[in-house]
């Protein structure tokens, strides 16, 4: 045996990582692989080669990371926390570190050193982390490296949300379809993490001095690397980038070994090959099939649920054709007078769901013969109006009535449908005959299809094998109903108590349905579905989900052997439904369909703020159709619009729109006002307070990302709401300005509008958010800047009054009587900003009942007012003829009766 080494075990989230160091501190093997869930298989694999290299060893051996305590306690082991182990190699490595930035699979951490060590690490979300960035680069067809080579020729970077996979799914699919460039998308992702990683980690503590780089994202990506460095401002000196930080928790873990626990290498890996059966924290369900026979009789009578189909080659007369255009797939469906199924269709859209169903037309003529002719035709899905409009299509229809229609072709009384496909579910309610109600999922799409495909790639596993493995799990793993990133949580401590992986699928076959059930449709009881259930889409074809339903909702259903072609049958059934032998078909000639020359083009509407991403689809003989667009303008539509009212338009100008006095007659200098909060109903005070006190007023810029982005790393909390979060960049902007006196009253109390309200509080945030400005934001003391946020209260002109008093007496030694006397004009300024609001109300109301028009009453706090905060919404009303008030335009025509049952503290609310 040689001498004693230490060994350093690093179990995390995707990765095993080993090293093995000399006393020295000299290190002789270090690796790592993902574990794929088989943690003990890929450690076991991991010290063999070590063996290999270095022959027979005893070790005394370490285990840290988010996967090994529950391992570290079955082999005897010591465990040391991933702080101390990265801490111990930093101390050794680099002792000027001030801070380590650290991202692994699924996990993010900030370790600061300078003052005290201090550690912020991700909880709920793996947005931002190394699984993250697999996930966006798989929407780009490459891997995380060539993600990393495309975003070396960048160019521009687009604002992309690294929270959640689903929105910056959200985020780059627009992005892609108007042709933005990989190398932009790629550069654009990892800005999307350094801002996930300092606005949510980093949470108002800034990030200065040395900075060292740790993890696998940060070591293989340097381009990711690069981004954190432009962000932070790093100079050359302070880069820490070390050539094993991706393995410096194994190595720190193998410091911190303790010489009275020893183990030989060849002990651990055998006990490790044989397996170490660990205890069950993470609790068990009942199998989905007891025993072969049992999934034997599944099978048969699901068997029964086939469409009656005829050949097409030997068809005579009428046939009918449904096209459904779904979001990432196209389906053809083509049936015949007694509604067989004479054709099928499947495939993805690939981007482009005409050339897609072109494609299938192209089938459809090498195979129809001479007597059958298609009579009638129908589109569906989200492609419809496309479809419809590009190939002269009779009918379109909505996708809930073509998939009733399917539906009831295989079970007449069917009172349910639960359909759940890629990236969407939907259950639809069937009450005589009709559809009496449907429920769609909306931000999440952990229950999905996707879902499961996305979980069976991290495990290395196709979707078939995968499904395959679930069928015969002894102990499945209860994932519960949440989002992706709690189940991840729940799979990786399944995979510490060493859970297989048929278990895992077992387990995320039972969440599917427990998601769509008690999430998205939201039932208390089984029965609550009915008694005749038809399933559909293809998530459907897993017998694992399709088992798990019926296990926890109690009913045998209906799953169709077309279940993932439903939409394009029903349309088909639909078009021979409506067809009247009187009427020929106004779809083109196939041959015309096969020869269609069409092109598409992307611009963005300049309509409103929203900047709609327009797809301009151009056919032959002039023919053109518009996707993309919200609203009528990117039609071409609505010029004779501009002329309909828009109150909040009018109220932003009405607030804001002040000339202050120029730098040459303003005596008293320049004050600095940030345009955030309770700033949107209290400015028209301070624009004539001020300038009657001889100072001139900057108000920052109209809010947008940009600005957002500047105050990014002093906000101290992810869970703020976004207008306190845009207060940072406004008062970064004032800063950058070279302004050095900026004032931003804190006010717990506005005017007492309505004195039978309980009371008239603002919120805590719009109360005091410039304490957390004072207290987060670093360079108002960088830059000797004065800031003053005063208390006051904006009870009435006498309160407000005395508390102005004693503020620029002491602050600004100006005499009271002026103080006064600018206090009382600036009073009566707030007053008739107020009024000329209710002016305009009535205005507009007048205007409706002269026109006919109607109005919608846009309810919100005066700072949705701020385009960055309404999105668009009230342009996008306008767009449709509708005049748009505001809550305060109408709030003095009527009586509310009180007291009233809800809390009515709340100024902004009365």
């Amino acid at each position: 045996m040689n001498s004693c080494k230490k060994l350093g075990i690093d179990i995390g989230s995707t990765t095993v990582k080993v090293s093995i160091i000399e006393d020295g501190g000299k290190l002789l093997f270090a690796d790592y692989k993902r574990h794929f869930a088989n943690i003990q298989e890929t450690l076991a694999d991991l010290l063999r080669e070590g063996e290999e290299k270095l022959g027979a060893l005893t070790v005394e051996p370490v285990i840290t990371g988010s996967g090994g305590l529950t391992l570290s306690k079955h082999l005897g082991i010591p465990f040391v926390q991933e702080v101390v182990a990265v801490a111990t190699s930093l101390k050794d490595y680099a002792p000027q570190t001030d801070v380590a930035i650290e991202l692994g699979g699924e996990d993010a951490k900030i370790i600061y050193f300078t003052g005290g060590i201090d550690q912020r690490m991700n909880g709920i979300c793996a947005g931002g982390t190394g699984s993250f960035i697999d996930q966006m680069a798989s929407l780009l067809q490459t891997d995380a490296s060539g993600l990393n080579e495309y975003a070396k020729n960048y160019k521009a970077i687009y604002p992309i949300a690294a929270r959640c996979g689903v929105f910056a799914k959200t985020d780059i699919q627009p992005l892609i379809n108007e042709g933005a460039t990989k190398e932009d998308l790629s550069a654009s992702i990892f800005q999307a993490v350094v801002n996930q990683t300092i606005s949510g980690l980093a949470c108002g503590k800034p990030i200065r001095g040395n900075v060292a780089f740790l993890g696998g994202p940060l070591h293989f990506l340097p381009e990711l690397r690069a981004a954190f460095i432009r962000t932070l401002n790093l100079g050359p000196d302070q880069i820490i980038a070390p050539d094993h930080s991706h393995l410096f928790a194994a190595i720190g873990a193998a410091m911190n070994s303790d010489p009275k626990t020893t183990a030989s290498l060849h002990d651990l890996i055998e006990r490790l090959s044989h397996g170490i059966k660990m205890d069950f924290e993470v609790k068990r369900m009942e199998p989905l099939f007891t025993d072969e026979a049992d999934y034997e009789d599944f099978k048969t009578r699901h068997a029964s649920h086939n469409v009656k189909k005829a050949d097409l080659a030997t068809y005579e007369g009428n046939c009918y054709l449904g096209i459904d255009a779904g979001s990432t797939t196209t389906k053809v469906a083509l049936v015949g007078e007694d509604g067989s199924l004479l054709y099928r269709f499947y495939s993805n859209n690939n981007g482009s769901p005409l050339a897609t169903a072109i494609r299938a037309m192209q089938e459809i003529h090498d195979q129809l013969p001479e007597k059958a002719q298609i009579a009638y035709s129908c589109s569906t899905g989200y492609g419809e109006a496309l479809l419809k409009s590009a190939l002269m299509l009779d009918e379109g229809e909505v996708e809930t009535i073509s998939h009733y229609y399917a539906a009831a072709a295989f079970e007449p009384d069917v009172d349910c449908i639960l359909d759940i496909g890629g990236q969407d579910m939907k259950c639809i309610k069937i009450k005589d005959g009709t559809v009496d109600s449907v429920q769609l999922n909306e931000a999440c799409s952990s229950g999905c299809g996707s879902f499961i495909e996305t979980f069976a790639k991290s495990l290395n596993y196709s979707v078939q094998d995968f499904a395959r493995e679930a069928l015969f799990a002894k102990n499945p793993t209860d994932l519960g109903t949440r989002c992706t990133v709690f189940m991840n949580s729940n799979v990786k401590q399944a995979q510490k108590e060493g859970a297989s992986v048929a278990d895992i699928s077992a387990g995320l076959a039972y969440s599917v349905i427990k998601n769509a059930l008690f999430k998205v449709i939201k039932i208390t009881n089984a029965s609550d579905l009915g008694k005749h259930v038809v399933v559909q889409g293809g998530t459907f074809y897993n017998d694992a989900v399709l088992r798990s339903f019926e296990k926890i909702s109690g009913c045998e259903a209906v799953r169709p052997d077309i279940a993932g072609i439903m939409g394009a049958y029903g349309a088909a059934l639909i078009a021979r439904e409506r067809y009247d032998a009187s009427k020929t078909t106004t779809m083109l000639p196939i041959d015309k369909i096969l020869s269609l020359t069409y092109k598409t083009t992307m611009a963005r509407c300049q309509g409103c703020t929203n900047h709609c991403v327009l797809t301009i689809n151009r056919f032959d003989g002039g023919r053109q159709f518009v996707t993309g667009n919200r609203c009528e303008r990117g039609l071409g539509g609505n010029k004779q619009k501009k002329d309909i009212p828009n109150l909040f338009d009018y109220k932003y100008h009405r607030m804001f729109d002040y000339e202050p006095l120029t730098a040459d007659l303003a005596p008293r200098g320049t004050v600095g006002i940030p345009r955030v909060l309770n700033m949107y109903e209290n400015y028209p005070f301070w624009a004539v307070f001020f300038k009657e006190l001889g100072y001139r007023t900057v108000l920052s810029p109209k809010s947008t990302r940009q600005i957002y982005e500047l105050g990014i790393e002093s906000i101290p909390s992810e869970s703020e709401c976004y207008p306190a979060k845009l207060a940072h960049g406004h008062i970064e902007w004032l800063i950058r300005q070279g302004l050095t006196y900026i004032f931003y009253p804190c006010v717990p109390y506005e005017r007492n509008e309505t004195p039978e309200a309980g009371n008239h509080y603002n919120c805590p945030m719009v109360t005091s958010y410039a304490e957390n400005i004072k207290n987060n934001v670093e360079s108002l003391t960088d830059h000797k800047v004065h800031f003053r946020n005063p208390f006051m209260a904006f009870t009435n002109e006498e309160i407000l009054t005395k508390r102005l008093v004693e503020e620029f007496t002491k602050d600004q030694a100006i005499p009271e009587k002026e103080i006064r006397a600018a206090a009382h004009k600036a009073w009566q300024e707030l007053i008739a900003s107020r009024q000329d609001m209710e002016k305009k109300g009535e205005e507009v109301i007048a205007w409706l009942k002269e026109t006919g028009h109607h109005g919608i009453v846009l309810a919100g706090r005066p700072y949705h007012v701020d385009p960055e905060i309404n999105h668009g919404i009230p342009e996008l009303i306008t767009s449709y003829g509708f005049a748009v008030l505001t809550e305060d335009s109408v709030s003095h025509l009527g009586r509310v009766d009180r007291p009233l049952i809800v809390t009515d503290q709340w100024m902004y609310h009365s």
